[in-house]
């Protein structure tokens, strides 16, 4: 008798549930009825009244519903709502035990860096689409840096997700941002973030190396493509020393603290094939840490630390900057190490799809995207065959109506 999605619905024998969104708070209502189709359809219509009211600011809960409880609790509120400030760090109390530690962070950058300044006083069950919209249009209005289409996408999914939770919880009755994605007309990168060591820039970092540790933690990512985050987390029992391979489950990001988690996707957990002079640099780390512990790669002491697993790819960025000054290489950060394999790979007419998921990729579209540079033809006569086929019958056509066309006016 009752119909889901309506909000009313029979309990018992002789009672509904009404339940409606207020004050950002959800209600639930019961009134006394026996279930029928006809008291169904009327209480529906009764509950529609309450949301009409409610939009307009003359609902006056007392009077639909003069024996609930929740009537003390609003004139307590005298006008207080559930604002969006509220709800969002509240449900990021809750998120942040269900996401990776970086995931977490880079929600509190945009919750309480970004949204709350704006939005944080809104009545959350007021906070409109279109307000959205605007303020997305004009998120980097007086910045020096531009926010990115790909920031910008982080910052929706991050709010639409939240949004979504207080869908599901019954806060809200539709998510603002549900279907629908804010992007700029961004013009194409002229040139792209990839920018890679050549082997003589290899060569020299890796012998600029302060410690031979250091050396063999450049060479491991030169020849890997993994990143700093997984290399750090890295354990002994990882290494498959029959098939060449080693086993990424698993990293340690900044935000995590020294803390192991998952890889950063599902697509991340693989086993990266161990080329010889990756696995050349493993079998020199042996003698170094084997016996040490389960850490593979140890900070040997960078800047007065401690030795023992790396704590975070901070510090590895500290001894890469060193390093490239003292090799008198032009600096980039170490991601370009996962650049340099890449290239390395795709340049010596390695299959695309291999090395995405030598790198943790799902599909081949962001090794096009970053690296379509390095991507060899994968014919050097491709369209020759056209051209055999088409381009001489062509050619005597045209030739054949000239010919004819002069011998007319001639």
């Amino acid at each position: 008798m009752g119909r889901k999605g309506t909000g009313v619905k029979p309990i018992s024998d002789s009672s509904y549930e009404i339940t409606f969104p207020y004050k950002g708070i959800r209600c639930r209502e019961r009134v006394k009825a026996k279930p029928s189709a006809a008291n169904t359809r009327a209480l529906i219509k009764f509950r529609q009244r309450i949301l009409f009211a409610i939009e307009d600011g003359s609902f006056d809960y007392a009077q639909s519903f003069p024996n609930s409880k929740n009537i003390e609790q609003f004139a307590k509120a005298g006008g207080d709502v559930l604002t969006v400030a509220t709800y969002l760090e509240n449900w990021l109390e809750v998120k942040q035990t269900q996401i990776a530690a970086s995931t977490a962070r880079d929600y509190r950058g945009i919750i309480f860096g970004l949204f709350i300044p704006e939005f944080g006083g809104v009545p959350l069950h007021e906070l409109t689409r279109a307000e959205l919209k605007l303020w997305l249009a004009k998120i980097d209005e007086g910045r020096e840096k531009k926010i990115t289409n790909k920031r910008l996408s982080n910052i929706q999914s991050c709010v639409r997700s939240a949004f979504e939770d207080a869908v599901e919880d019954e806060i809200l009755e539709a998510n603002p941002l549900a279907g629908f994605t804010f992007a700029r007309n961004e013009p194409p990168r002229d040139i792209d973030h990839a920018d890679p060591l050549d082997a003589d820039e290899q060569a020299a970092v890796i012998t600029a190396a302060r410690d031979p540790q250091i050396a063999n933690l450049w060479q491991f990512m030169f020849w890997t493509g993994m990143r700093t985050s997984e290399v750090i987390a890295l354990d002994w029992g990882d290494v498959d020393w029959q098939r060449e391979t080693i086993r990424v489950r698993k990293a340690i990001t900044r935000a995590a603290k020294g803390v192991v988690e998952d890889t950063k996707t599902v697509a991340g957990r693989r086993d990266v094939k161990l080329l010889a002079p990756a696995m050349a640099a493993l079998l020199a780390q042996k003698a170094h840490t084997f016996l040490e512990g389960n850490a593979i790669f140890h900070s040997p002491g960078w800047r007065g630390r401690g030795a023992g697993r790396w704590k975070d790819d901070h510090q590895i960025w500290d001894a890469w900057k060193s390093t490239l000054k003292k090799a008198k290489v032009r600096y980039r950060n170490p991601y370009q190490t996962r650049h340099t394999y890449a290239s390395m790979m795709l340049s010596a007419g390695e299959r695309e799809i291999w090395v995405a998921k030598q790198m943790g990729h799902s599909d081949t579209t962001s090794i096009r995207r970053n690296y379509g540079r390095w991507i060899p033809s994968s014919d050097p006569n491709a369209g020759g065959k056209a051209v055999a086929l088409f381009a001489s019958e062509n050619a005597g056509k045209k030739a054949g109506k000239s010919t004819r066309k002069l011998a007319k006016n001639s």
